[in-house]
C-alpha cells in the first residue's frame, strides 16, 4: 500500500492591497478540505471584521503571555501591532489530515521555515505598483500617509519574493484562485511526501 504524509500549510503572502485575503476566503470557499488558520493580533477589528473569525482579537499583555508560553508558530510586528499564529491549532489540523491555509507576512513566513510544520509557501502581487496604488486607495480604509507607508513597505517585501516557492500575479481574481488551487494539487502530489513510494507499490498485490 503506498501512504502519502500530503497534509501541510499553505501560506499565502502579499503586499498590503495585494488581495491575498480575498483570495484565501475564495480558495476556503471552493476547497472544503482545506482549514482556515485564525491569527491572533493586537490591532482593532476593522469594519465588519468578528473575533474568532477574522482574527482573534487580543490585548498587548495577553499576546505576549502567549508568546512566552511558546504558543505561537511564528509572530510578526506590523505597522506597530502584534500578529501571531498558533502551533497547536496547525498540528492538531494536520493530524486530522487536514491542510491549513493561512496569510501572513514576509516576517512570519521566515519564521516557519525554521521548523518542522509541513508547508508551502506562495507569494501573491498584484500586475504593477500602480495598480496597489489604485486598490489601496479604493480600500478606504487608510490615509494618504499610511497608504504612501505601505507602498514603501512593499518595495521591501517584494524583496523576499526568491524566498517563496511559487508566485501567483493576482490581475483576474478567479485565475489567482485556480492557480493556488493548483499549486496546492501539485505539492500534495511531490514524490517527497510519499513514504518509500516504491517499496509500497512493489507491496500491492
Amino acid at each position: 500500500m503506498i501512504h502519502k504524509d500530503k497534509n501541510f500549510l499553505i501560506i499565502l503572502s502579499a503586499p498590503s492591497g495585494g488581495g491575498k485575503s480575498t483570495i484565501l476566503n475564495e480558495v476556503l470557499r471552493v476547497a472544503p478540505e482545506i482549514d482556515y488558520s485564525v491569527s491572533f493580533t493586537t490591532r482593532a477589528p476593522r469594519g465588519d471584521e468578528k473575533d474568532g473569525v477574522h482574527y482573534n482579537f487580543v490585548s498587548d499583555e495577553e499576546f505576549l503571555s502567549r508568546r512566552e508560553a511558546g504558543d505561537f508558530l511564528e509572530t510578526a510586528q506590523v505597522f506597530g501591532r502584534w500578529y501571531g499564529t498558533s502551533i497547536s491549532f496547525i498540528r492538531s489540523r494536520l493530524e486530522a489530515k487536514r491542510h491549513v491555509i493561512m496569510d501572513i507576512d514576509v516576517q512570519g513566513a521566515a519564521q516557519i521555515g525554521a521548523t518542522d510544520i509541513p508547508y508551502v509557501k506562495i507569494f501573491i502581487i498584484p500586475p504593477s505598483m500602480e495598480v496597489l496604488r489604485a486598490r489601496l486607495v479604493k480600500r478606504a480604509t487608510d490615509s494618504a500617509e499610511e497608504i504612501a507607508k505601505r507602498l514603501a513597505i512593499a518595495r521591501d517585501e517584494l524583496k523576499y519574493i526568491p524566498d517563496y516557492s511559487y508566485l501567483v500575479v493576482n490581475d483576474q481574481l478567479e485565475t489567482a484562485v485556480q492557480d493556488v488551487l493548483a499549486i496546492v494539487r501539485a505539492e500534495e502530489n511531490r514524490v517527497s511526501r510519499y513514504r518509500e513510494p516504491i517499496q509500497g507499490f512493489l507491496n500491492q498485490e
